[in-house]
């Protein structure tokens, strides 16, 4: 059964909300500072399975000893493996391949690296995603990227079904024309510092919470993350109740809304429990508490 993708609602704004985010803080990696194919393309491989601390310094130093393509074809094969292995690179096939399509750019493409995803792909060991990667960051022509990490940002912010070929129509939909390059690196920052596994909505600051399913429900499953323990009754869902009955209702006297929330509302869950639970959503900006003839609590907007 194919699965159907959900719309993106306030499409432009997600996109602007993103963007600016990235671009007024990300984590600094000097392959975020170059568009150079060659430099990617090695930072990419680098990277597969490797954490992202430990490419930096491999990176650099890799860079330093084989600053060009030309240099890495012209290479000794066994002296690029030792490297990949002295560095804890992982497979050191990857390190063999690195040299192959070095020396694929040199005798096939006279020294130039092609530009696009799929001729990108003729280069030994360069898979679809290593591709993109590079097309996107070199040269601003690539795809929306899905990595686990974009899933997980997707399933979570949007209710992406599980499903590979959803999840490729809708990162499409929602990357905007022709920035391939911020986007891509915006999207993957998003799932590396705020939609991590164990997720830093607030912390982060991340700029999808007004959109976000998982926010708005409490439910932060993904497809790279198991269901949640104890999710029923869970402070995260009473929070994910109080907004949905706010979004329907607008406003709403603590004592309508309680039983609305809870079936037992009353007793150790009674009002002050529910202006605790409206307190914490005020903090996040989702929620006004207001002092009437008693306590209403209304949707921010």
């Amino acid at each position: 059964m194919t699965e159907t993708a959900p719309s993106i609602p306030d499409r432009d704004a997600v996109r602007d909300a993103l963007v600016s985010w990235y671009e007024d803080d990300h984590r600094s990696f000097p392959w975020r500072e170059t568009d150079d194919p060659y430099a990617i393309l090695v930072s990419e491989v680098m990277s597969q399975q490797t954490q992202l601390g430990r490419v930096v310094t491999a990176w650099e130093a890799f860079l330093d000893r084989w600053p060009t393509p030309e240099d890495l074809a012209a290479a000794d094969r066994s002296d690029v493996v030792g490297f990949w292995s002295s560095h804890s690179l992982g497979y050191n096939n990857r390190a063999k391949y690195l040299h192959e399509a070095a020396n694929q750019v040199i005798d096939e493409y006279d020294g130039t690296f092609p530009e696009t995803p799929d001729e990108l792909q003729n280069l030994q060991g360069v898979g679809p995603y290593t591709a993109n990667a590079v097309a996107s960051f070199a040269f601003n022509n690539g795809n929306a990227v899905v990595d686990t990490n974009v899933k997980r940002v997707l399933y979570r912010a949007f209710d992406v079904p599980d499903d590979d070929s959803v999840f490729e129509e809708v990162a499409s939909d929602v990357m905007p024309d022709g920035a391939s390059r911020v986007w891509n690196n915006a999207i993957m920052e998003l799932g590396g510092v705020a939609c991590e596994k164990t997720p830093s909505c607030d912390t982060a600051g991340c700029p999808w919470r007004e959109w976000c399913h998982a926010y708005e429900t409490g439910d932060f499953t993904a497809p790279d993350v198991p269901t949640q323990p104890k999710f029923e009754g869970s402070r995260r869902q009473m929070r994910g109740r109080v907004v949905s009955l706010l979004k329907e209702y607008d406003e709403l006297p603590l004592s309508k809304l309680g039983p609305r929330v809870r079936i037992d509302y009353g007793g150790q869950y009674g009002e002050k429990w529910l202006r605790e639970l409206c307190s914490d959503l005020e903090g996040d900006g989702l929620v006004k508490l207001e002092e009437r003839e008693e306590w209403v609590a209304r949707l921010r907007r």
